[in-house]
């Protein structure tokens, strides 16, 4: 007796197409019904609160970014949500002035132009899910390196990267 008979029959009674259809369905049900663990966030992580640290440079207004207001964060191009601005602290405009002894020191820079703009120091902070690969804000793990993006209402601050990640227990 042959495996599949001339009318595409299995062992001449069911049909090679009826068994396929039937194997199509059955995954589906499996893929259904099976949770997923595919995905970034794994059942065994938790929620902690997290500070990430940016900076902000050339940003004309100084009340674009005040401490207490929240901000949406985009990482790697995929909206995430807001987080909450901890806190913003100005960063001095300095250059480098050679002095006479051969040292170098950081003066604040003469120039008038440099007083248009400032650069701040940025802390935000959320809720991220800290899984064994490190903490992850929506489905994107964030780190030290991070592209990001910041905007609100007034502004949007592009290509900025994560300088440091907190998390808090």
């Amino acid at each position: 007796m042959a495996i599949v008979d001339s009318q595409g029959r299995l062992f001449g009674k069911v049909s090679i197409l009826d068994v396929g259809a039937a194997l199509v369905i059955l995954l589906v049900i499996i893929g259904v019904l099976l949770p997923s663990t595919m995905g970034i966030a794994q059942v065994g992580s938790s929620t902690k609160p997290l500070e990430v640290d940016v900076i902000v440079r050339s940003v004309a207004s100084s009340d674009l970014l005040r401490s207490g207001d929240t901000t949406k964060i985009i990482i790697r191009n995929q909206p995430f949500g807001e987080v909450k601005i901890a806190k913003v602290e100005e960063l001095p405009r300095n250059v480098p002035v050679p002095q006479p002894d051969g040292s170098v020191k950081a003066l604040p820079d003469p120039r008038p132009e440099a007083g248009l703009t400032r650069d701040y120091w940025v802390t935000l902070v959320g809720n991220a899910q800290i899984t064994k690969d490190g903490p992850v804000l929506g489905n994107n793990k964030i780190k030290s390196g991070t592209k990001i993006e910041l905007e609100g209402l007034t502004y949007n601050f592009p290509d900025l990267n994560v300088l440091n990640v907190r998390v808090k227990e």
